[in-house]
């Protein structure tokens, strides 16, 4: 296991040192911030840094670490190297600007502050994709929620719209988003959320012991052989595009507003946006540990690589019965902390785009209701026309990593704008430009070309857009409205 501890290390140092970069080009400092500046009692409300801390990392940590996990493994051991150096010099850094930036534009969505940087034609289109986006985010995790309770609690096989179980089981996850959607933080999530926070990291400290204890044996790097994938997928774009979560996810720009609406100053930024998003990695590379065991010796069937019945083989595998359970169960809870706060995230966007006050009930419910009632459309086609969830996970995970590119791009304006290192922000934003175009061009739900041609693409666009962001950075901002 010396490959994955090295990227255990590479988590703790890159916290302790590159995380005090970062915040130093950022510069935070004493002024006020909107959860004491706008508090309304709903959305700013200013919480304690370890409630924040806990809220932001469930909002973030959903089923797409686990999955990412028990898919992204399959390239090998040098997952564990690569995608700690990707969490701390793009996950983390995404994170912690979108959260930053946000608390400087008064805990706007990153959609509104789009606005401001690159006018409002983007802003217009950017807010309707981010948005179906969001919806699909929500379906998925209704779907993934639903799936997992109907089969591992109630023993259903059956989870299309035939059976009447089903159909209850989603009203119910669709009813609980609704509601935590729906009142103020401070009643529901944050009461709530510490709670599961504990239970979900309690889980992989138990998996992480279990490896320990039984002694067990992963492969280390293979340098003759980096790339272990069964379909031999390059690691360029697919690795990247499978391992989002945990390395770099675009949702985490909507999830990182909700709390830089409660957050008491800046200087809690470097452990709420940056230090959550280590432990998302690490909570990855436990799980992903364990499906390699699993997978080389052969506890898996073919068929069943990377789904998600692969977490009930780990956990009794390195926990005893009575502790699996606590596993099992963190992971049942995954799903619904990061829907609820998803619908959060899209009503609150909506709110900011749409200019409607969130501090009457009435207002809430005017957003929300249109929302659940599009989420259940979707959740309806996917089950009645392909129910296949590996089809509706690609969209997202696409959808996902778009998302990224915004963000990286107005830190990068506003880094050059104060004179600070904008090549932090820059060079991962041209990379992801890179890596989402070659995939879009290649993959068969794009435009399914050749994938050097996609690669020749995706390159040209990107020294285009390397072009435009130059000038951009050049460019007086549209609205001199904020404070950074």
């Amino acid at each position: 296991m010396i490959t994955f501890f090295i990227g255990i290390l590479i988590l703790f140092f890159g916290y302790i040192f590159y995380s005090k970069y970062i915040e130093k080009q950022f510069a935070p400092d004493e002024r006020t911030v909107p959860a004491k500046d706008l508090y309304n009692g709903v959305d700013y409300i200013p919480l304690s840094s370890t409630r924040n801390q806990l809220i932001n990392l469930l909002n973030i940590a959903g089923m797409g670490p686990i999955l990412s996990a028990l898919q992204g493994i399959v390239f090998g051991p040098v997952f564990f190297i690569i995608v700690p150096i990707g969490c701390i010099l793009m996950g983390c850094v995404h994170d912690y600007f979108s959260g930053m930036i946000s608390m400087r534009n008064k805990g706007l969505q990153i959609t509104q502050i789009t606005k401001k940087y690159f006018g409002t034609t983007f802003f217009n289109a950017f807010t309707i994709i981010v948005s179906i986006m969001s919806i699909l985010w929500i379906t998925v995790f209704i779907y993934a929620a639903g799936d997992l309770y109907l089969g591992k609690v109630l023993n259903q096989t059956d989870f299309s719209f035939k059976n009447p179980c089903a159909i209850i089981t989603y009203i119910i996850i669709g009813a609980y988003f609704f509601t935590m959607a729906l009142f103020p933080i401070n009643k529901l999530i944050a009461k709530v959320y510490p709670y599961i926070g504990f239970l979900v990291l309690l889980s992989s400290a138990l998996l992480l012991a279990g490896y320990i204890v039984k002694g067990i044996t992963l492969p280390e790097i293979d340098f003759h052989n980096l790339n272990w994938h069964p379909k031999h997928l390059p690691w360029i774009p697919f690795f990247f595009m499978t391992v989002s979560c945990g390395l770099l996810s675009g949702s985490h720009a909507t999830q990182t507003a909700i709390v830089a609406r409660t957050m008491h100053n800046e200087f809690e930024g470097r452990k709420v946006f940056f230090k959550t998003m280590c432990f998302e990695s690490l909570i990855v590379m436990i799980w992903a540990a364990g499906a390699l065991y699993a997978y080389n010796s052969q506890l898996v069937p073919q068929d069943m690589i990377g789904t998600v019945n692969v977490v009930n083989i780990i956990a009794k595998q390195f926990t005893p019965l009575n502790l699996s359970i606590i596993v099992v169960l963190a992971v049942l809870c995954l799903p619904l902390t990061s829907g609820d706060t998803a619908l959060r995230a899209l009503r609150m966007i909506i709110a900011d785009a749409l200019n409607i006050d969130q501090k009457s009930l009435k207002n809430r419910l005017i957003i929300l209701v249109p929302s659940m009632i599009f989420v259940f459309s979707c959740l309806f086609f996917a089950k009645s026309f392909s129910n296949q969830f590996a089809s509706l996970w690609q969209y997202v995970m696409l959808f996902n990593q778009l998302l990224v590119i915004p963000t990286f791009l107005i830190a990068t304006i506003m880094l050059y704008r104060n004179k600070k290192n904008y090549l932090l922000t820059l060079i991962p934003g041209l990379f992801y430009i890179f890596i989402t175009l070659s995939f879009i061009f290649n993959a068969k739900i794009g435009l399914n070309l050749n994938l050097q041609i996609s690669e020749i693409l995706a390159f040209i666009i990107m020294i285009i857009s390397l072009c435009a962001i130059i000038k951009m950075c050049k460019k007086p901002e549209i609205n001199n409205n904020s404070n950074d």
